[in-house]
């Protein structure tokens, strides 16, 4: 699997980090600053453990059994939560800031679902070990003699309960089950040879995922829709820049959460990718933003249902 077609068939389009369009995009992920911090902390470990060691070394010289506990965690990261809650976007650009953090070069492959196959007995399961052996053959090379990474890659699974779906599932296919074994297989080959590389999976659906899976996180983050003060941290700064008062910006926010009996407020998306552009297009191109329109315009649109289905 070295030729660029059968690269195309296992991921997505390769980030190279450090990247300024990643960077940028981090910085627009606002209200997430905890999962921020912490998904950074968790991957720079992973990918370049010499970092902890440096710091025991510096506070708690002497601490070799914590130390390996802390690297010693699969190399499995899960973030599920609702659907525009910011989940992939973070996965997609935490590569930036680990890079920068740890000065050294770190790819994304994006696992693409089509290695999920036509349902042919052994493809997924050809399929997902071809891109654990492509992952793990390119993470070999960026291993040093010192111990400092000489780069990562995290490979992202987006979507995943598609690919890694719990096998206690009485309708599972046998083919999915051979590929949820081969999956685990190739996290803990990852695992088990202690190379620079990460795994990041995104999930709407996380009792869905196989226990096994589950078991195997580092660390599993939760993702919510905003609350009040977040989606007001989200809109302060556009809505600031065409003249709102922070008053109306609260009015926005507001109108954004449970109204009119709806148990669920925005998400994040419906906030930036929806919102905002409604209410700029509704003025352009005759007249300003109107505040009094704008609150109209948060309290008519409908956001985004949560996601409804899967296993509990």
């Amino acid at each position: 699997m070295n030729t660029d077609l059968a690269l195309d068939q296992l991921f997505g389009p390769r980030i190279a980090y450090p990247d300024v369009d990643a960077m940028d995009r981090f910085s627009r992920l606002i209200g997430l600053d905890d999962h921020k911090d912490r998904l950074s902390k968790i991957i720079g470990l992973l990918v370049n453990p010499s970092g902890l060691q440096s710091w025991a070394d510096r506070h708690h010289r002497g601490a070799e059994t914590l130390m390996k506990a802390v690297l010693c965690r699969p190399p499995l990261v899960v973030l599920e939560g609702d659907v525009g809650s910011g989940k992939t976007e973070l996965a997609e650009t935490i590569g930036d800031a680990v890079a920068r953090r740890e000065k050294i070069d770190i790819t994304l492959f994006p696992l693409s679902l089509s290695t999920r196959g036509q349902g042919r007995v052994g493809e997924m399961t050809q399929l997902l070990s071809a891109a654990f052996d492509y992952v793990t053959t390119e993470a070999r090379k960026l291993r040093t003699v010192s111990g400092k990474s000489g780069g990562a890659i995290i490979l992202l699974v987006d979507e995943a309960d598609a690919i890694a779906q719990s096998r206690e599932c009485a309708q599972m296919h046998h083919e999915d089950r051979a590929g949820v074994n081969a999956f685990i297989r190739g996290i803990d080959r990852i695992g088990n040879s202690r190379l620079p590389a990460a795994v990041i999976m995104c999930t709407n659906r996380l009792g869905a995922l196989d226990p096994a899976i589950r078991r195997r996180a580092a660390d599993i983050l939760s993702f919510d829709r905003p609350d009040e003060g977040q989606r007001h941290e989200v809109l302060a700064v556009p809505l600031g820049q065409l003249g709102f008062s922070d008053s109306q910006v609260a009015a926005v926010a507001a109108a954004t959460g449970t109204l009119n009996g709806r148990s669920y407020g925005f998400t994040f998306s419906d906030l930036t990718q929806r919102l905002l552009p409604t209410i700029v297009l509704d003025a352009y191109p005759d007249r300003p933003v109107d505040p009094v329109r704008a609150i109209e315009i948060a309290r008519t649109m409908i956001p985004t249902p949560p996601f409804v289905g899967g296993l509990s």
